[in-house]
């Protein structure tokens, strides 16, 4: 064998080695290169419930944002029309105090001055006439006085209702501001949750499902307010000490099961749709006792009772900030709107922390 040929062969072998260790370098290594990861995948499905009640309790929060600023714009909106109204109509009355202004004038001055009208009485041909004439002016001198009082009192009011108008419309403009900014936040929060749920496996799906009934289930447990332990109720059952629903309540709560079915829409107030205070002022308002819209002005606003003395067709309020409202239907239930995807039906009144009681109709 040529030394000098092996050695080239040599050579060559080491060259082919050495250019494919560099494109195996270049390559990287020869397996798959990892998927997406999965946004759901690392979570278990009691992070992925907190997760979304998290998601839906914000949206709840800025729903009651945007119910108060609506309802605030829409009071400031019927202030405003009125003021409008009342400036048109003092803004006339400067007008035709001011044509009267001149009128009164103008007698005035046919009437001449009163110290040369004293001396014709004294001297004159015609005292008669001197005295008509004297009269009618002291008579249009006080007109004159009297019109030029009324008309700047005219125009002070003009001006405080200008003022009142101009702060109303700045008031409404910051509701409408408000307003809006709550229901970007509604749509974003919803949206952020909507995506979460659209991307659980068939499996996760049907574990949360599971999940939420046995919350539900371990939720009666936790009900220490009338009919403890007790079964539920219909629209006109058992309340506080087996109380049946009567009068108003009864009316209440009989409008607000036949709602069951009908979807949650975040400002709705039916007849289609509700959210949570949409559906408890509507159905109180069928029942002839109407109540704020809100479940913060529900709170504020009518007669709080004890949890143990619940009747139907009280309202339950929940959350430390008055944000969630459910309408007691006895045995431990309540109808309500629970969220955005889901539809107005009956739940475990201690599903959700209690803030406390109100009743409406006393």
């Amino acid at each position: 064998m040529n030394v000098s040929t092996g050695a080239g062969r040599l050579r060559s072998r080491a060259s082919l080695a050495t250019l494919a260790l560099a494109i195996a370098l270049i390559s990287g290594p020869s397996y798959a290169a990892p998927s997406e990861p999965d946004p759901q995948g690392d979570q278990s499905i009691e992070n992925i419930r907190g997760e979304l009640d998290d998601l839906y309790r914000e949206a709840e929060v800025a729903t009651e944002a945007y119910n108060t600023a609506d309802e605030k714009a829409a009071k400031q909106e019927k202030r405003l029309t009125s003021l409008r109204e009342g400036l048109a109509r003092t803004e006339s009355r400067v007008d035709d105090l001011h044509d009267l202004a001149g009128a009164a004038a103008r007698t005035q001055y046919r009437g001449g001055n009163l110290a040369a009208t004293g001396i014709e009485l004294l001297l004159g041909d015609h005292p008669d006439q001197a005295l008509n004439e004297a009269s009618q002016a002291r008579q249009a001198l006080r007109s004159l006085v009297n019109v030029s009082e009324t008309q700047q009192t005219a125009r002070m009011e003009l001006s405080r209702q200008t003022d009142t108008a101009a702060k109303q419309l700045r008031e409404l403009k910051s509701s409408r501001a408000d307003k809006a900014e709550a229901k970007q936040k509604i749509e974003g929060k919803i949206a952020e949750a909507e995506r979460i749920e659209a991307g659980l496996e068939k499996e996760q799906a049907l574990k949360l499902a599971q999940l939420e009934k046995e919350e539900a289930q371990a939720a009666k447990s936790r009900w220490t307010g009338p009919d403890a332990g007790g079964g539920t109720s219909t629209g006109t059952g058992s309340g506080g000490g087996g109380a049946k629903a009567s009068g108003a309540a009864a009316q209440a709560v009989g409008f607000a099961m036949a709602q069951i079915g009908k979807p949650y829409v975040w400002g709705a107030v039916g007849p289609s749709s509700y959210d949570c205070s949409g559906l408890t002022s509507a159905a109180w308002a069928a029942a002839g006792h109407p109540i704020p819209r809100t479940s913060q002005t529900q709170w504020q606003g009518v007669t709080r009772v004890t949890l143990a003395s619940a009747q139907p067709g009280d309202l339950i309020i929940y959350y430390s900030d008055a944000t969630h409202v459910g309408m007691y239907i006895g045995g431990g239930q309540i109808v309500h709107a629970p969220r955005p995807g889901r539809t107005v039906t009956t739940a475990p009144a201690a599903e959700m922390p209690i803030l406390g009681v109100v009743r409406p109709g006393v």
